[in-house]
């Protein structure tokens, strides 16, 4: 018996050994099988990042940044400014929502008066409401309510945009975003362009899935299929179509989906769901006001949760050029007029 208990122990032993032995390669295979599926697996997700949207959005070249206003202006007075009591705001430097809504620098009528821009081109894209433009190049106007304004600052343009309450029967809410596309270098001292692209003539695609929910695209810089936008300004980096920029304002219907098509590999491309409750990219679950930076190269399906949903795409070749912002220089200006 005691000798055939060490030779019990030994056979196990060496049993056991060769079974290690023999499952070391499959273990290693296993784990490189797995390491290698998680790498396709991520290489295959076309969301690079998803970030909180705040007032201020966190752009990529060639945008320098976009700002989404909204506000809940009450009823306008005799002079268009709010009726509601102005006490407890820092008039002229008044950012923090209180009633609903901010004054900015305007001190009778929200807005910003009169400051300098240059280097680059502001597209102000208004949803609801009403913007009162005026210029150093002589251009004034009033648009609003699905107008956008594209204005290329070139060597410099100093301008205007209020927010005229314009209504004292009912509120006056206000929606826009303003997004700033970088010139490039050579293009920083063009002589400064203004255009409008009105609501009514802005091209739109329509594409109705398979349980006929609908998505709707403006078009406001670049194309989808055959649905083209009218011409940028002429030096804007969105006027080369080599460039690949793309202003797009999606609206889906609840539960509708659309597949966002795919672009050159190197476009910088993020898509800003700012109106809904759920979108769901390429299958992955996002929560309202995100924004998410997405391969651009490759196809994406965008599908809408139980309410109608927005989307702000903006994409485009990186001009690639250092960026010095003087948000000081512009700060001061402001707030001593």
């Amino acid at each position: 018996m005691s000798d055939n208990l060490p030779r019990r122990n030994f056979i196990s032993r060496v049993s056991l050994a060769l079974t290690s032995v023999m499952a070391l390669p499959i273990t290693s295979f296993s784990k490189t099988f797995k390491e290698s599926y998680n790498s396709t697996e991520k290489d295959m997700d076309p969301i690079l990042n998803v970030k909180p949207l705040g007032f201020q959005w966190e752009t990529s070249d060639p945008f320098l940044f976009c700002v989404h206003h909204e506000d809940k202006f009450p009823k306008g007075n005799e002079v268009m400014g709010p009726v509601t009591s102005m006490d407890g705001r820092h008039m002229g430097d008044d950012f923090i929502i209180k009633d609903g809504f901010r004054m900015y620098h305007g001190k009778t009528v929200p807005g910003f008066p009169g400051h300098p821009h240059r280097g680059f081109e502001t597209i102000t894209v208004v949803r609801q409401g009403i913007v009162d433009h005026a210029d150093s190049m002589g251009a004034s106007g009033r648009y609003g309510n699905g107008d956008v304004q594209w204005m290329t600052a070139g060597k410099g343009v100093q301008h205007s945009e209020m927010f005229p309450l314009i209504s004292k029967e009912k509120e006056n809410p206000m929606e826009l975003f303003q997004i700033w596309l970088n010139l490039p270098k050579k293009n920083k001292m063009v002589e400064p362009h203004f255009k409008m692209l009105w609501n009514d003539l802005i091209p739109r695609f329509v594409h109705a899935d398979s349980n006929k929910k609908t998505t709707t695209v403006e078009v406001i810089a670049g194309k989808i299929e055959n649905v083209k936008a009218a011409s940028p300004p002429p030096d804007s980096w969105a006027a080369d179509e080599k460039n690949e920029v793309a202003v797009w304002n999606i609206k889906m219907q609840a539960g509708a989906s659309w597949t966002l098509p795919k672009t050159s590999e190197g476009i910088n491309r993020t898509i800003y769901f700012y109106e809904g409750e759920v979108l769901f990219v390429a299958g992955t679950e996002i929560k309202l006001y995100k924004a998410i930076e997405l391969k651009a190269n490759t196809t994406v399906e965008l599908k809408a949760g139980n309410k109608e949903t927005s989307i702000l795409v903006l994409q485009g070749k990186p001009i690639a050029e250092p960026v010095i912002v003087l948000w000081s220089v512009c700060y001061e200006y402001q707030r001593r007029n």
